[in-house]
């Protein structure tokens, strides 16, 4: 009987569960949404969630309690750089599990896992230099202007190497013919 004892067991022994846990935490920080089952989904949130509460507060033992958890360098790093402080006032749910059907081969319900409200900020922040970009696009088309008279220059260059090189044709077959005169002299 199971009674009191909580967790899933995802038919998998500790470690390999221990394991598992860990790389869907890695990437859940790297990547902001990852697409699993939903039972692995509702377990890796009772994972990750502790680990942005440390994150919020940035000191020597919470790093060492998350990088134990993690074991990955960059991930501490973006936990403690972004994660923690963007979730600073929330006091908790920091993950989003969103069903997404049913896996076709063995109709497995999956789910999309998401960092509440994070994705939003990055695409926010990704606007706002491509609105940049476009004021700068006039000193693009300025720059590409520039290249077409480079390319009207390298025409000549063309025309110099091909003449060069007719030039040279014209040397070499004297010599050619210098040789078979000099071989029909001889016999």
């Amino acid at each position: 009987m199971r009674h009191r004892k909580s967790g899933r067991q995802l038919n998998r022994n500790s470690s390999h569960r221990k394991a598992m846990f860990k790389n869907m935490a890695n990437s859940l920080i790297l990547h902001e949404t990852i697409k699993t089952t939903l039972p692995k989904a509702k377990e890796l949130r009772r994972v990750v969630e502790p680990l942005i509460t440390r994150a919020k507060s940035d000191s020597v033992a919470n790093r060492r309690h998350i990088f134990s958890k993690l074991r990955d360098d960059a991930m501490v790093a973006k936990l403690f750089v972004e994660v923690g402080p963007f979730y600073k006032d929330r006091p908790g749910g920091y993950v989003r599990i969103l069903k997404a059907g049913f896996r076709t081969g063995d109709k497995a319900p999956m789910a999309l896992v998401q960092l509440v409200d994070f994705e939003s900020v990055e695409e926010v922040v990704t606007e706002a230099p491509k609105k940049e970009v476009k004021t700068a696009a006039p000193k693009k088309e300025a720059k590409t202007a520039t290249p077409k008279k480079e390319a009207k220059t390298a025409t000549p260059k063309k025309e110099a190497k091909t003449a060069t090189l007719k030039k040279e044709a014209k040397t070499a077959t004297p010599k050619k013919e210098a040789k078979t005169k000099a071989a029909k002299k001889e016999s």
